[in-house]
């Protein structure tokens, strides 16, 4: 098995360090706002990973945060006048029906920061103790960068470029422009007592301390999206090895973004797809075999050609399946079964292993008067599909999807939250979408200046 390591930048073969099993944290979601499909786009990822590890025997430690203390979400719980948790609380739950929504399973843990205060301020005291943290009575407390000399290698960045290529806020209190914030002193909420007087961790040592209770201080594999490769996970790089003296994750792998035709994703641009949106028009395979398509390492471009170039191929597997009567996981084709591991065991290689889940239906086709060749094909296509996350359904519920769908009183509710968001952040775009959206399905909205009520019209 060879997965790309970041922090070499090749290929290497995977050595876990205990036989038969994996050790591997992924950085999850900050929740301040609705999932978007290049988060959909990260987790899937993750997620075919771990189906994969598991079906070759690994047993797999798999733990994904929760970032719920951030700046981000204290603005956001400032806008809306209410506590953070109430933010939190409300964009988690709309995490987990989005995740499941899309069939990506659970990880065996998932720490929320705000349950972890007491092991990040452990982490920080050892951090100060050892001089490779320091504050003033006025001051932060920050990391010293220059107490790490292999500070930037993750990222391929050496301490002359971060220095002139810094566009860090200069800060006085600061020995380089680079240290970063461990603790954050403020009496603002949220905020927790500590040696240093009342604050809140800085985003970094979050997922060090984490990572460090739940899987030691060497593991296997740690993960996340490529824009996390700097600063923050060469910040935690740097904490975790002055912390802990010793090797932090052995391999290092990063899912590249996701843009929307050709661009970043932007609520300025109007081309912010949320995974709940895209999910009103298509089945959550179709966009599962969209990410499938192209390498987790390479940038991915939706378009609405894209995705319905991705719905087709689905199309067609699903065709194939109609005939299915008994699945036996157990009545494979052996040989099929050896050239599909054999993609993923190369880096993940998912289109390659779409590819072949192509070419099995193509012999199903082939094969309709030979009963038993056809039974081992119809398995096979139905087992390594499902470690893909796609054929999980029967044939006739998948094609019976945009017939059978409707919407609840719940979704459309959600909806109208999320409407309501935009407005506030004045994503007029993204509002009139949603209106138009739920209009589509015959649901008229009514504002009244203070609530948005909705009611359904009958077809025409």
């Amino acid at each position: 098995m060879k997965i790309f390591n970041s922090q070499s930048s090749l290929k290497e073969e995977l050595k876990t360090i205990e036989k038969g099993k994996i050790s591997m944290y992924v950085c999850g979601m900050t929740i301040y706002d609705f999932c978007h499909i290049g988060h959909a786009r990260t987790f899937f990822s993750f997620d075919v990973m771990v189906n994969f590890f598991r079906f070759i025997g690994f047993e797999v430690n798999y733990v994904r945060n929760i970032t719920d203390v951030d700046d981000k979400i204290i603005q956001k719980a400032k806008e809306e006048q209410v506590p953070f948790n109430l933010v939190t609380d409300k964009f988690i739950k709309a995490m987990n029906d989005d995740f499941k929504a899309l069939g990506i399973q659970p990880p065996n843990l998932e720490p929320k920061v705000s349950e972890h205060i007491e092991d990040i301020l452990k982490m920080i005291e050892n951090l100060e103790s050892n001089d490779f943290a320091y504050s003033n009575e006025d001051s932060d407390v920050y990391f010293d960068i220059e107490k790490f000399p292999d500070y930037g290698k993750l990222s391929n960045r050496v301490q002359e470029d971060l220095d002139s290529g810094s566009r860090v806020e200069i800060d006085k209190n600061k020995k380089n422009p680079n240290d970063f914030v461990l603790w954050k002193k403020t009496n603002e909420e949220p905020s927790w007592n500590s040696k240093w007087g009342p604050g809140r961790p800085g985003w970094h040592i979050e997922c060090s301390a984490m990572s460090n209770k739940y899987l030691g201080a060497n593991f296997d594999i740690h993960g996340g999206g490529l824009d996390l490769k700097f600063p923050h996970h060469e910040n935690e790089i740097a904490q975790s090895k002055c912390a802990n003296n010793c090797d932090f994750a052995n391999y290092w792998i990063h899912v590249a973004p996701l843009n929307v035709d050709g661009k970043k994703m932007s609520k300025s641009l109007g081309n912010y797809i949320t995974i709940r949106d895209l999910l009103i028009e298509y089945h959550p395979e179709v966009l599962k075999t969209f990410f499938l398509l192209t390498n987790y390492r390479k940038p991915i471009n939706y378009t609405n050609e894209s995705i319905i170039e991705a719905k087709n191929i689905l199309d067609k597997l699903y065709e194939s399946l109609k005939d299915i009567r008994d699945f036996n996981s157990s009545k494979v084709d052996n040989e099929t079964i050896d050239f599909f591991t054999s993609a993923l065991r190369d880096d993940f290689n998912t289109s390659k292993a779409l590819k072949i889940l192509q070419k099995i239906s193509q012999r199903i086709n082939l094969n309709k008067n030979d009963n038993k060749t056809k039974e081992k094909l119809l398995n096979s296509l139905k087992v390594l599909g499902n470690i893909l996350g796609i054929l999980n359904n029967s044939s006739q519920e998948y094609f019976q999807y945009d017939l059978s769908k409707k919407i609840s009183s719940k979704d459309i509710e959600l909806m109208i939250e999320e409407r309501d968001q935009a407005r506030i952040n004045k994503d007029f775009k993204k509002a009139d979408l949603i209106r138009e959206k739920l209009s589509s399905l015959n649901i008229v909205l009514e504002d009244d200046g203070k609530k948005t009520t909705w009611k359904k019209l009958s077809k025409k």
